[in-house]
């Protein structure tokens, strides 16, 4: 990490940093206030806007449709799967890059499952990302697989979570 100064300064900067960990501030507004509030099960709408400090648009989001959510809005359940998936290829993207794997496509259609409860509460069982990619150099598709464990272990998502995420990536070359 570079901070612009003395090297050493730079190095401690970055020490200090890392042992206070990081912090995520994001601000979520309902915006399904239909006039009477949340007076009946059915008076309101499921939407929100999930905005941050410094990002370029709000994300839309609401409930999933099964619970009266608006279907073309994000809900939870995609975000926490999206996070995963996401996490997991900035992780391949920069392993592959200091391994000199050059990466040259890469898409990931992942899926997530829920089980619901007869109360009605939700949990994840497992998600499974599935990491479809295009490597330069045949003769890397092994170290390429093997990256995507590597980044299993390193992914902040994929260690904070409490179910199995599970990854099946196909490597092809071009």
């Amino acid at each position: 990490m570079d901070c612009g100064g003395h090297p050493l300064v730079s190095a401690v900067s970055w020490m200090v940093m890392r042992e206070r960990g990081h912090r995520y501030r994001i601000s979520t507004r309902w915006t399904g206030n239909s006039g009477s509030g949340t007076s009946a099960y059915k008076a309101y709408s499921r939407n929100l806007e999930i905005t941050a400090a410094g990002k370029e648009a709000p994300i839309p989001g609401s409930s999933d449709p099964l619970f009266r959510g608006d279907a073309s809005r994000y809900n939870p359940e995609e975000l926490l799967v999206g996070a995963l998936s996401a996490c997991h290829m900035l992780w391949v993207l920069h392993l592959c890059a200091d391994a000199g794997i050059v990466i040259t496509e890469y898409v990931d259609d992942a899926e997530g499952e829920m089980v619901e409860h007869p109360d009605g509460s939700g949990e994840f069982t497992r998600v499974v990302l599935r990491p479809r990619m295009k490597i330069t150099d045949a003769g890397r598709v092994a170290d390429a697989a093997k990256v995507h464990h590597r980044a299993h272990e390193v992914c902040a998502m994929a260690r904070s979570v409490n179910f199995e995420v599970t990854c099946e990536p196909e490597i092809g070359a071009e």
